[in-house]
């Protein structure tokens, strides 16, 4: 949800707040810019391409019409004019969904749903990667905060235990990324 009411004349400027609005998130991808390398190598999309629309003089600086984007999705967009979903004007669940292990799937009666998943290459196991370093990594806050309320040292020990197979689980796909490298 686009909720910043200023107006810029670089849309540049407006990368911050785009940032705050989409919650550090790809608006196409819902992946956190954690994994990427934070706001510096988030892009900011055009939904709909200004140069495509030079009787629309406004697009380039809208706000309404810039949406946070991982590197590769805004890449591959570029200046396509096809059928796109706005992320804030449009429920993705009704045309997008995750599977068990994290990969985006286009809803089969959805034909923007799977233009963009073949456009956008939302098949890329990155996405699923991804997914996954941000559940694990929510659970292994939830799991120092568990550490941090516990005064039964036996439980304590568990809980250990539990962080350690996470923080392992976390390790591999790291490196699945190349994060070690």
């Amino acid at each position: 949800m686009r909720t910043f009411t200023k107006s810029y004349k670089d849309y540049t400027t407006y990368k911050p707040h785009l940032q705050a609005d989409f919650n550090k998130r790809c608006g196409y991808t819902d992946c956190s810019d954690l994994w990427f390398g934070g706001v510096v190598t988030f892009h900011i999309d055009h939904h709909k391409p200004w140069k495509k629309y030079p009787k629309e003089p406004n697009l380039k600086t809208d706000y309404s019409n810039l949406v946070y984007s991982c590197s590769y999705v805004n890449i591959l967009k570029s200046d396509d004019i096809g059928a796109y979903i706005d992320p804030c004007d449009v429920d993705y669940n009704d045309h997008f969904e995750r599977g068990k292990s994290g990969e985006i799937l286009p809803i089969k009666k959805s034909k923007q749903a799977n233009y963009m998943y073949k456009k956008l290459k939302l098949y890329l196991r990155r996405y699923e990667i991804i997914w996954t370093l941000d559940n694990l990594f929510q659970k292994m806050q939830k799991m120092e905060v568990m550490i941090a309320k516990q005064t039964n040292q036996k439980q304590i020990k568990e809980l250990k235990i539990l962080q350690g197979e996470l923080a392992g689980l976390f390790v591999k796909q790291l490196q699945y990324l190349g994060a070690n490298q």
